[in-house]
């Protein structure tokens, strides 16, 4: 974002802070939201899975979450065409939302599938 300068008509300042107030669809955010939830959801599923199966416990298993959280992101931005402003309203949206609903999906299909394959 470019920095305002105090000389000139206040013509040009009205229109410059009408360039710089960024335009989002409520409908549109909403829907890119969705999108960040519903993939958090499945790859936390997918991954707490994926973590029971190989018998991760303790500490080992949330740093395989923050893994498998960090490379959903990485994927979301590149989803998004490394053009997150365009999208979200925010860095935060697209790295933190869904952080930890995911979180205790992890832990459930996680604990869920190490019994499994572990204990029974």
């Amino acid at each position: 974002m470019a920095g305002r300068s105090d000389s000139g008509s206040s013509e040009k300042k009205s229109s410059e802070a009408t360039n710089d107030v960024p335009t989002f669809s409520a409908e549109n955010l909403q829907s890119n939201m969705k999108i960040i939830y519903y993939s958090r959801t499945f790859m936390s599923i997918i991954g707490g899975v994926v973590a029971g199966i190989l018998g991760f416990t303790g500490l080992t298993g949330f740093i395989f979450y923050f893994l498998v959280m960090a490379i959903t992101s990485v994927g979301l931005i590149a989803k998004a065409k490394f053009s997150v402003n365009s999208y979200f309203d925010s860095w935060n949206r697209i790295l933190l939302d869904g952080f930890m609903g995911g979180l205790m999906s992890f832990v459930l299909f996680w604990t869920f599938a190490y019994d499994i394959v572990h204990i029974f």
